[in-house]
């Protein structure tokens, strides 16, 4: 959730939604509000009807944990295609480098 937060910039919550694939709107709000808890995620409200908040990733956690998320990852992706299960990555659109 980190990721797809984070790639972006900030985003919306229907946004997050819509590219997290199979959560719910109850799910997704409990674990924004643990995000912000942790300080890997914060959140902007704009005024005005109807309401529109944005979720972003903080400077100093949220980025780190992003860029530690890449990596592993990239690890991941390195060790299917070593041991023969490129097929895998194909099937979920991840294309091997």
């Amino acid at each position: 959730m980190a990721a797809s937060a984070g790639s972006k910039g900030a985003t919306s919550l229907s946004k997050l939604e819509q590219d997290i694939e199979g959560i719910t709107q109850k799910m997704l709000l409990e674990h924004l509000k643990e995000l912000i808890e942790y300080g890997f995620v914060d959140k902007e409200s704009h005024s005005g009807y109807p309401l529109h908040v944005e979720y972003f990733l903080t400077e100093q956690m949220g980025k780190q944990i992003l860029e530690a998320l890449r990596i592993m990852q990239h690890i991941g992706i390195e060790y299917l295609k070593n041991n023969g299960r490129e097929q895998e990555l194909i099937s979920k659109n991840v294309v091997p480098d």
